[in-house]
Formats: structure tokens, C-alpha cells, sequence
């Protein structure tokens, strides 16, 4: 199986027309999108996570957190 797949997608003529006018390729264009897209909401999610983690590490002691990185540290 390939990596890759195709994904396509119709615009209007004039819009295409535009495009080769700027020299611009499309699939690279779109390509870049998905891409930024797809890393905005990864880091949306990844602050989402921070939060709702920040919520449960802050209700452990300070010392409890420091004693349980030491052991583990240990461990290895």
C-alpha cells in the first residue's frame, strides 16, 4: 500500500484561473493548510490536556510530587 492518497477538490474556474495567474500550485497550497490546520488543533488539544491535568496535579502536596520523581528516578 502507498503512504500517500489522493484527495481532491473542486474550486470555480475563475478561482483556478487566479492561481495559475500567481504561479501558485494548488496542492501545494493546500497541502501547507492541512498541515497548519492540523498542528492548530493539535496544540489546541495538547493546552486542553495541560489544563485538565493542572487541575488534577494541583491537588497533590508539592513534597509528594518531588518524593514520587526521586523513587522513580531511582527505580532506574
Amino acid at each position: 500500500m502507498s503512504k500517500y492518497v489522493t484527495v481532491s477538490v473542486k474550486i470555480p474556474r475563475k478561482l483556478k484561473e487566479k492561481l495559475e495567474e500567481y504561479g501558485i500550485k494548488p496542492s501545494e497550497l493546500l497541502r501547507k493548510a492541512i498541515m497548519e490546520e492540523l498542528r492548530r488543533r493539535e496544540i489546541e488539544n495538547l493546552e486542553k490536556m495541560r489544563e485538565e491535568l493542572g487541575e488534577v496535579i494541583a491537588k497533590f502536596s508539592k513534597n509528594f510530587i518531588v518524593k514520587s520523581i526521586r523513587e522513580d528516578r531511582e527505580k532506574k
